[in-house]
């Protein structure tokens, strides 16, 4: 009786978290481990968040696993979430509102990971984030408000990356940050733009980095020699020179400011109009020096009715998009056109800009119409009747052209059809020429030529057209009657020589007298 009303109170008494199993109602993914609200699935070689996991889990491990991406919804049941730990698996990228169900969440690791781009929509939700850690992943640039819904975020750790850039609104929104980690990245320069929304900043690094010593850092050399020092530790405010050659090694902090300077850029195109044809593809380049290195952007200047308008050009292979903006290019300051047409024509600029200024050079495009004059001019419209109110096409219209080359491909095509017809009906007439007169004989002898027409009546004219080169008459024998009937035993002619003079002998049976009979069938 005792050991009945012991397992009674065994079973309703909570289970204690280092029990190290959950209680019996409760389940929990194959070969992971619960215990309390914490679910442990760690090194178990997963390829995707495993399914069963309780909705009440507060703390989730899957570090050190092979997870490439976080499907869809596969974290939506678990809206408890305080805490997640994805370092050391594969994730190569997060879809937007990846995490829109963790609106509780206050710790996300994903350190270690395969991240080559960042976008603000992946971390939508996540009003209550305390701590991002991103550091040791693939990352090059982070864009424009890529944390801009994370306002109660205190650690950001981005070192281990490889960070060239970061834009001016990058960082914004997160005035609550109170730790930055950008050491061991590959930046060169930071605006002080960039760090203006760390309202509440007390840890700033910046170490082991290949900074560029020049104006652009100005500002940074003397924030660190008045009050940003108070953010650095002894370690970071040496934050070291990699360039130019003269400084490197350097201080920042020990390089007076008349030494960091820059060289505003100039530019150069060469030759600065050029006229192309229609579907030519077309290279410009634009070379431009400075120090630091120019960034270079194309641009399409149009002059739009309601006033001037600048469109910057893809300089990927593209055409130029009229009207919107593309990405500058930052590498071989190629202008790259493809199929040219009409829209191509027109003013461009090639603009390089450093942190010392800005340079341009214009640069014309024309566009060569002599492949479309050469077309045949269209058919004026009649003197009398009804006026058209249909478009005219232009010379220059796609449609135009079109229906220029349709017409001259199908008269090409009718004229080779007409050639190969006369070619076959020649062949024809010769052969039957050929077969004739290797079927007639020499003159005298009795010969019977047949050949194969259609069996229909002849008209006298036919006939005449059908007579030999020798003169021979011809004649239509009646397939239904026999050709050579046997005469009677009677009647048959003794063999013997014809008289001198007198006509050759007529063949037995035949029934017409000619020396020479045709069968011919209409």
């Amino acid at each position: 009786m005792a050991s009945g009303a012991l397992a009674l109170l065994l079973l309703l008494l909570p289970a204690s978290p280092l029990s190290g199993l959950p209680p019996r109602a409760a389940a929990c993914p194959a070969a992971c481990r619960c215990y309390s609200a914490t679910v442990e699935c760690g090194a178990l070689r997963l390829h995707a968040v495993p399914p069963g996991i309780p909705p009440g889990t507060q703390t989730l491990f899957l570090q050190d696993n092979s997870i490439v991406s976080l499907e869809p919804g596969a974290l939506a049941p678990l809206s408890a979430l305080r805490r997640l730990y994805l370092h050391n698996n594969s994730l190569r990228a997060l879809e937007p509102g990846a995490f829109r169900a963790q609106q509780r969440l206050l710790e996300l690791a994903l350190t270690g990971n395969r991240l080559r781009g960042l976008r603000g929509s992946a971390f939508s939700g996540l009003a209550q984030l305390r701590v991002l850690y991103l550091a040791g992943n693939q990352l090059a640039r982070l864009l424009d408000f890529t944390f801009l819904h994370m306002p109660r975020l205190q650690e950001l750790h981005l070192q281990e990356n490889s960070i060239e850039l970061l834009e001016d609104e990058a960082l914004a929104g997160l005035s609550s940050l109170a730790l930055l980690d950008l050491s061991r990245n590959q930046l060169g320069t930071i605006s002080q733009a960039t760090l203006q929304p760390l309202a509440s900043l007390q840890v700033l690094r910046l170490t082991d980095n290949p900074w560029r010593c020049d104006c652009a850092l100005h500002w940074l050399g003397v924030w660190i020699k008045e009050g940003g020092q108070r953010l650095l530790s002894s370690r970071e405010k040496k934050i070291v020179c990699a360039e130019p050659p003269r400084l490197a090694l350097q201080s920042l902090r020990d390089v007076s400011g008349s030494s960091l300077i820059c060289i505003p850029p100039s530019v150069h195109v060469e030759p600065l109009e050029i006229t192309a044809n229609l579907g030519e593809d077309l290279r410009v380049a634009c070379q431009a020096s400075g120090y630091p290195q120019p960034l270079i952007t194309w641009r399409k200047v149009s002059q739009p009715r309601e006033g001037r308008q600048e469109a910057q050009t893809h300089t990927d292979g593209g055409r130029p998009s009229l009207g919107g903006h593309g990405a500058p290019d930052t590498g071989s300051g190629m202008l790259f056109l493809t199929n040219i047409t009409l829209a191509h024509a027109g003013k461009y600029e090639c603009e390089a800009s450093n942190a010392g200024g800005a340079a341009r050079v214009p640069f014309q495009l024309l566009v060569n119409l002599s492949q479309q004059q050469r077309l045949p001019p269209p058919l004026p419209p009649p003197a009398a009747g009804p006026v058209s109110h249909e478009p005219l096409y232009e010379a220059g219209s796609m449609a135009f052209r079109a229906l220029g080359l349709a017409t001259q491909t199908a008269i090409a095509a009718g004229i080779a059809l007409l050639a190969l017809t006369a070619l076959l009906l020649a062949a024809m007439i010769c052969r039957k020429r050929r077969k004739r007169k290797k079927a007639a004989g020499p003159p005298g002898e009795g010969v019977l030529f047949v050949n194969d027409y259609s069996d229909g009546p002849c008209t006298f004219a036919q006939l005449e057209e059908l007579r030999d080169e020798r003169g021979h008459e011809m004649f239509v024998i009646d397939r239904s009657k026999p050709l050579f009937p046997e005469a009677p035993a009677s009647e048959a002619l003794p063999d013997r020589a014809p008289a001198e003079g007198a006509a050759p002998a007529q063949p037995q049976g035949l029934l017409f007298p000619p020396p020479v009979a045709y069968e011919i069938h209409c």
